[in-house]
């Protein structure tokens, strides 16, 4: 299916002159195994041969191109010795020196009496001056055709640097002309040139400048990546939304009962964010709709009115979570709120087994059972819905795509979708991982919910941190204490929860509860159940509490080795505290010295509270690809677009992507056609089979 036209730039590197089996397979590891992959792997330096020199004058440990004539070879006496050749010029003598050299290459290369070009480092050794192993050799006609001026690029082990280079030299001789696919108006208006030229002057930088990502070339090439994944987005977006869904208008009955339940109103941010659910529910359109949300700013709440609108309109409703831990938090939650409203909630997950997952999927088939909360093991085959309405996700990034479409094809006619997450992500990385998703947010806390205050403090003052948990004990105070590993381990300085539960059982006795994600399912509830009942005050914790857990009476939370968790992970830790209108405290434990970027990361932390702010941060210093993990959360990994720099060119990306579906639904128009190409060329040819599939 793919165009003809790009056949040239998919062939396997092993087609090309000079690469064998050995460094084909060296390359394809490091770029891929297509000439296509080439074109992608950018140049990471220069090597400036301009500067020429005499040997007299050749600066030390500096890069020059030399005039040499080649006097003397001087093999090593033996295999180990370097082999010696002796050049000159009119002011001097320099060894070029070359271990393990091959004896007839460095004749042929570097024969006696005849005059050659060669650049590299000038050193010295027992005062003389020295090349060892050059970075070229030419002779007088190869030095005028040769750039003054070649790029660099990064390699991997036994792939020659000259053999990458030359390899992506002649693929991008490959690349032909190819049909224009940006609007004309936008490519004037940022006057950019045509993909072709942009691509060579990718590869022929002429100075360090041309390495900036902020470059008119490299912005049209980054443009040109972000528009194909875009496109590819809102035609999966136009396909689903083809497959017409059905108005889903409750009468508010059962909602109106489950409010009057509930011990607090909701926020204006909840509100908003229902109108926009709602709203969509109501259309014959399909819902696919991503719900953000801060940590404990009441997203499950939201999710439980919405399904409440699918269930009046005689429909049931499913709640997929990643963790067994997080869907009983859920269940423990909705299942009051259900049975105020009456409306019945059951619970599935890999732990129910024998009569009692009988019976809950019998009730389910039938009807009776109107809301199934459970973990993936919602998608397995024995689960059938009588009438499944709307499938809501629970951190999406924790589930592949297939999963989400496994639930939502659970339904007799399509399903509403709504997707939360409780990870804040960056305006640009949400259209980039979920430009296929209409978005909402909710940007407040609970009312009566305290601010949380935050504290960095090192590890050498650990005995004041454990004397006040101690007067908090005193207090009656539940307090969580996260360490970054299960056990002990000798090749990392980091205090293991095994180890911090032994040293606080010796000082606080049976107040002590353990939970890690290596523990059975039924120790970890009765760990929680302990502390959440109040038998125990401290819960010695890996990060397997980072979702899921809600102990409103949970005051204060220790983290150990905060210097070794990302921003946004402990941002989710901290919010396990200030759950209810209690003052809370989290205190951060790092080691000292701190680096640069992990004092950046508490700073942010103790000063903000707001975690899209913090969710900004960790783009800045984390970089977009390490921020959600781009095998999880589903962003495509760029190769010519760089989120940070290239950030303001999403929005318009999207725009554009979203018009183009709006007035060419079928890529027929003559643009259309080239944005087939361009979808091709950057393998989102699932995007070009959804077209033809209808």
């Amino acid at each position: 299916m793919r165009p003809q036209i790009l056949f040239p730039l998919f062939a396997d590197v092993a087609t090309l002159s000079g690469i064998g089996p050995r460094f084909a397979k060296l390359i394809g590891k490091l770029a891929g195994p297509r000439l296509v992959d080439l074109l992608w792997h950018k140049p990471v330096s220069i090597n400036d041969w301009r500067a020429q020199s005499t040997i007299r004058d050749a600066p030390w440990d500096t890069i020059v191109t030399l005039k040499l004539t080649i006097v003397e070879h001087k093999p090593g006496r033996v295999a180990s010795h370097p082999y010696k050749i002796r050049g000159s010029d009119e002011t001097g003598f320099i060894d070029l020196v070359f271990f393990r050299g091959h004896k007839d290459y460095l004749k042929n290369a570097l024969p006696i009496g005849e005059t050659r070009y060669v650049s590299g480092k000038v050193e010295r050794f027992e005062n003389r001056p020295q090349i060892t192993h050059p970075d070229r050799i030419l002779d007088e006609k190869g030095f005028a055709a040769a750039p003054a001026i070649e790029p660099v690029y990064g390699g991997t082990e036994g792939l020659p640097p000259r053999t990458l280079t030359r390899t992506v030299t002649q693929s991008v001789a490959k690349a032909m002309p190819l049909p224009e696919w940006q609007d004309a108006a936008w490519l004037k208006k940022q006057g950019w040139s045509d993909w072709l030229t942009a691509l060579k002057r990718l590869h022929a930088p002429e100075s360090l400048a041309d390495l900036d990502p902020t470059t008119p070339f490299r912005r049209r090439l980054a443009f040109d990546e972000m528009l194909a994944s875009q496109l590819a987005l809102a035609l999966a977006r136009a396909r689903m939304r083809k497959t017409k869904g059905r108005s889903l208008k409750g009468d508010g009955k059962p909602r109106a009962t489950a409010l009057k339940a509930l011990k607090f109103t909701l926020t204006k941010s909840q509100d908003k964010a229902l109108a926009e659910i709602f709203t969509d529910m109501a259309s014959t359109d399909r819902m696919l709709r991503l719900l953000q949300g801060d940590v404990g700013a009441g997203k499950t709440l939201v999710a439980f009115f919405a399904m409440l609108n699918a269930i009046e309109c005689g429909k049931q409703a499913a709640l997929m979570a990643p963790t067994e831990v997080l869907a009983r938090q859920h269940f423990a939650v909705l299942k009051p709120l259900g049975e105020a409203a009456g409306v019945s909630v059951a619970l599935l997950t890999g732990r129910e087994r024998g009569k009692e997952r009988d019976a809950t999927l019998e009730r389910l088939a039938s009807g009776d059972l109107k809301i199934l909360i459970g973990t993936h093991a919602l998608i397995s085959e024995t689960v059938i819905f009588n009438d499944l309405a709307l499938a809501v996700v629970d951190e999406q990034h924790r589930f592949g795509v297939h999963q989400r479409l496994a639930l939502s094809g659970k339904g007799n006619t399509p399903v509403d979708i709504l997707v939360m997450t409780a990870t804040p992500i960056p305006r640009t990385l949400a259209l980039t991982a979920y430009g296929d998703m209409d978005m909402s947010r909710i940007t407040e806390k609970p009312a009566g919910r305290k601010p949380i205050a935050t504290r960095a403090i090192p590890l050498t003052r650990l005995d004041e941190v454990i004397e006040g948990v101690e007067r908090a004990l005193s207090r009656d105070e539940r307090v969580f204490w996260v360490c970054p590993l299960v056990e002990e381990n000798e090749d990392l300085d980091l205090t293991a929860a095994e180890e911090r539960f032994d040293v606080l059982r010796a000082t606080f006795g049976d107040r002590v509860r353990l939970i890690h994600g290596r523990m059975k399912p039924a120790e970890k509830d009765a760990a929680i159940g302990d502390f959440r009942a109040g038998r125990a005050n401290i819960l010695v914790a890996t990060t397997v509490i980072e979702v899921g857990v809600d102990v409103p009476d949970a005051t204060i939370i220790v983290i150990e080795h905060a210097e070794r968790f990302g921003l946004a992970q402990l941002h989710q830790l901290r919010g396990r505290v200030g759950r209810s209108d209690k003052a809370s405290t989290c205190v951060l434990l790092y080691q000292a010295p701190l680096g640069e970027t992990a004092r950046a990361r508490l700073d942010c932390l103790r000063t903000t509270e707001d975690g899209f702010k913090i969710a900004e941060e960790d783009l800045r210093l984390r970089g977009a690809g390490e921020l959600l993990g781009q095998r999880q959360s589903g962003l495509p990994g760029f190769r010519l677009a760089d989120l940070e720099v290239h950030s303001d060119l999403i929005q318009p990306a999207s725009d554009d992507a979203r018009l183009i579906v709006a007035r060419d639904p079928d890529l027929q128009t003559p643009r259309g056609e080239a944005l087939r190409v361009l979808l091709y060329l950057f393998e989102q040819d699932d995007a070009v089979k959804t077209i033809k599939s209808g």
